[in-house]
């Protein structure tokens, strides 16, 4: 049995995973409405992983016999200045997120919730790929000055990525 406090944190956590497949929407339509279909492409991705993260703490609450609440969305940022722009913002937002983790996995720890732990253990290495993904990719645009054939070779790269939900047992 989840504690009150370490439910709602889940909770409030499973929302913030909806924010944030917010959040990539919104940078998905941003690429589309210039073109760039390939970059689109990454964050609609990217929005698929949240829903399915959001949904693994759903099933989690559940199962350990927590009540599952969806709060409120903010909402999500909508004007960019360009593609950089774009993933600095991820890439931060992706910090904040593990930041989230890291707390939980705190939680989990002073509460001597073994359980919870376990299940976070799973985000904390989901977290690292996330960040150097996005690490990657900033330093690739920074490196093409976010402009030109280079930007549209890594458009066309990021065409093909493929949603496939992360393996949940490892």
């Amino acid at each position: 049995m989840l504690s009150e406090k370490m439910t709602q944190a889940l909770n409030e956590q499973l929302t913030f995973e909806l924010f944030s497949g917010h959040l990539y929407l919104s940078m998905a339509a941003f690429c589309a409405s210039k073109d760039l279909d390939g970059f689109a492409n990454f964050f609609i991705i990217q929005e698929q992983e949240e829903r399915f993260h959001a949904m693994k703490f759903f099933h989690y609450v559940n199962e350990k016999g927590g009540d599952v609440k969806i709060y409120a969305l903010e909402q999500p940022e909508t004007e960019f200045a360009g593609i950089e722009e774009i993933f600095t913002k991820s890439l931060h937002h992706e910090r904040i997120v593990t930041s989230r983790i890291n707390d939980l996995m705190t939680l989990a720890r002073e509460e001597n919730d073994y359980a919870t732990q376990d299940f976070l253990q799973w985000f904390v290495r989901e977290q690292v790929e996330e960040e150097s993904t996005l690490d990657s990719l900033l330093k690739k645009l920074q490196l093409i000055k976010g402009e030109g054939q280079g930007l549209l070779m890594l458009d066309e790269k990021l065409a093909a990525r493929q949603f496939t939900a992360p393996a949940v047992e490892e």
